[in-house]
């Protein structure tokens, strides 16, 4: 009852940021996950370790769009049934995802170990930069289970209204990882292995919190006996398909940079794009805590079939990502010096670039809230198609063409102006969805 009562509350920005203030300190402790190890990484092993780190990404990158997928797809559809008052379907179609998150995990475990060495070894690095891909690699993949725990976990606390808990497990792993860090590496000397075991530990607090929590009979979710539905898993993923393109492609476009980048500048230009990258996670994390934040919201008020709910809480985080937008890129072209700098010193080839790189890439900042709250709308409305649209065509198509054409004619600089006219493409397009489905769910 205490969950159903959280729901009917007025919208409001105080109420609306009950649930979105916490994800969205959650996304940002989880986006220093990476950032960490790329800070202790680059100043205690050096610069080849963290071009190791970002060209290991896209393997990473397929781990997080999977468990994205069934994480997000799968909240939607439960939320849905939650607001519709079906509330035992919802908790036994939730058991039944996190079953499947589990199988899933192993099975990626598997087969990234069996494929890692071809993969590394076809990209003809130098020695020193492949070893320290697969020993990073080789580590990360142990945690495969409980980083696609953690991602469901987090969302499904909020939804049960423990955003607060959710919060304090990514605060906890977070501080967690730096303690490692520094202690594995620091201390201890592991290397850049021990980097990723940091990482893998971090993540597993809310993996074992969630197993708790959902334990409890109290819980709104909670496991349960488990109902086989094939229909629900093939809604989950095609609802939360486009969050799996959003972050599979991401990988794909990190490998579209680094072989750019090592064909125009070499190894130097992957460790100054991964900086850039690491600026450009902390600062979309912002956004994709917000859309997360109002997602269950959006959801049941679909599921309620409660219009003006949901066009106020449309058109008040329009408002807010707007806010978050003018602040983040200010703040990324204010501090792009300092915030280089903590990466690779200024005497590095790679400081100079990083530092150009970031003040061209800023100007996505403007664009990439409005896409990541679009595509997550229509996620949580249980439109994945459209969803999907929208984070496939931002992801891969445009950036595609932008990284094929900018380059040519401009060197350098038209890799790092790639990702901004790829994501002014891409509000084109959100925009265009926006206004075309308005009517149909009435926001």
């Amino acid at each position: 009852m205490e969950q159903q009562n959280a729901y009917v509350k007025p919208v409001t920005l105080r109420n609306i940021f009950k649930f979105a203030v916490p994800t969205i300190a959650m996304t940002v402790f989880m986006s220093f996950y990476t950032m960490v190890d790329g800070l202790f990484v680059s100043n205690l092993i050096g610069t080849d370790a963290l071009s190791a780190i970002n060209l290991t990404a896209p393997v990473i990158s397929l781990v997080t769009a999977v468990s994205t997928m069934l994480a997000t797809g799968g909240s939607a559809v439960i939320m849905k049934k939650t607001g519709e008052k079906k509330s035992r379907e919802a908790r036994e179609d939730f058991t039944f995802l996190i079953l499947v998150n589990v199988v899933v995990g192993l099975v990626m475990c598997a087969v990234g170990y069996r494929t890692m060495h071809v993969l590394f070894a076809g990209m003809h690095l130098s020695a020193a930069v492949e070893g320290y891909c697969v020993e990073y690699l080789s580590r990360y993949l142990i945690f495969t289970v409980p980083i696609l725990l953690m991602n469901n976990f987090t969302l499904y606390m909020i939804a049960s209204e423990k955003a607060t808990l959710s919060l304090v497990c990514s605060v906890t792993g977070g501080v967690l990882n730096m303690a490692l860090d520094y202690v594995f590496l620091g201390v201890l000397g592991m290397g850049i292995g021990g980097a990723a075991i940091a990482t893998g530990l971090g993540y597993s607090v809310t993996a074992v919190a969630g197993l708790f929590v959902f334990s409890q009979k109290k819980s709104l979710l909670h496991f349960t006996k488990p109902a086989f539905r094939g229909s629900v898993l093939i809604r989950a993923a095609t609802n939360g398909c486009s969050e799996m393109a959003t972050a599979l492609v991401t990988g794909i476009v990190t490998m579209m940079f680094n072989w750019t980048m090592l064909r125009y500048v070499g190894e130097d230009g992957v460790a100054a794009v991964t900086i850039i990258m690491y600026v450009l996670m902390f600062a979309s994390s912002l956004y994709t805590g917000y859309s997360c934040g109002v997602a269950p919201m959006i959801s049941f008020y679909y599921g309620e079939q409660n219009r003006e709910k949901l066009r106020k809480l449309v058109v008040i985080s329009l408002k807010v990502i707007a806010c978050i937008s003018v602040v983040t890129v200010a703040a990324s072209l204010a501090l792009t010096r300092p915030l280089v700098s903590v990466f690779a010193r200024p005497d590095n080839p790679v400081f100079e670039l990083a530092a150009t790189g970031n003040r061209i890439c800023s100007i996505a900042l403007v664009f990439i809230g409005f896409n990541i709250f679009a595509s997550g709308m229509f996620t949580a409305l249980s439109n994945g198609i459209v969803s999907a649209v929208l984070a496939f065509s931002r992801s891969f198509v445009f950036m595609l063409i932008t990284m094929i054409v900018l380059p040519m004619i401009l060197g350098v600089n038209g890799i790092w102006l790639a990702t901004p006219a790829a994501e002014l493409m891409a509000l084109i397009l959100s925009v265009s969805m926006f206004l075309k489905y308005r009517k149909r769910y009435g926001y």
